[in-house]
C-alpha cells in the first residue's frame, strides 16, 4: 500500500513490485518515481552549471529555471497515480476509506495461496 512518495530504493526497500508482492494499491495521493522532482532538477541544473563551469561560463538563474522546469513538470505527470496504474505498474488506486476492507479481502485470499516449498541457502560467513 502506498499512501505517499515511494522513490527509488525506498520502492524497493518497502516491497515494491520489484518484490513480487501479491499486491500493491495506491492512494489518490501517493507519488511514485526514481526521485523527486526538485531532486531530479537539482541534478539536471548542477550537470549543466558544471559543463558551463569547464567551458569559463556561468548558469543564470533563468537558464537554471529553463532546465529545472521541464524536469519537475515531467516528475509531476509521470509520478502521479493515474500514470502508474495506467501501465499496471500496482492493482490499482484504492479511497483511503476502502482501505481496511481491501486488504482485509488481499490478505484472505494470500491466506489461501500455496507456499511453495523453501531451501534455505547456502550462508557464508
Amino acid at each position: 500500500m502506498m499512501v505517499g512518495a515511494s522513490n527509488g530504493a525506498g520502492n524497493y526497500a518497502m516491497c515494491g513490485r520489484a518484490y513480487g508482492s501479491r499486491f500493491l494499491f495506491t492512494w489518490p495521493n501517493a507519488r511514485v518515481s526514481v526521485m523527486g522532482g526538485d531532486q531530479a532538477a537539482q541534478v539536471m541544473t548542477i550537470i549543466k552549471r558544471e559543463q558551463l563551469a569547464r567551458a569559463g561560463k556561468e548558469l543564470t538563474s533563468a537558464e537554471a529555471e529553463a532546465i529545472a522546469k521541464p524536469v519537475r513538470d515531467q516528475y509531476e505527470r509521470e509520478g502521479h497515480p493515474y500514470y502508474g496504474t495506467a501501465r499496471l505498474w500496482d492493482d490499482g488506486i484504492l479511497e483511503p476509506h476502502l482501505t481496511r476492507r481491501t486488504l482485509g479481502m488481499c490478505f484472505a485470499a494470500a491466506a489461501h495461496a500455496p507456499v511453495p516449498d523453501w531451501k534455505a541457502p547456502v550462508y557464508r560467513m
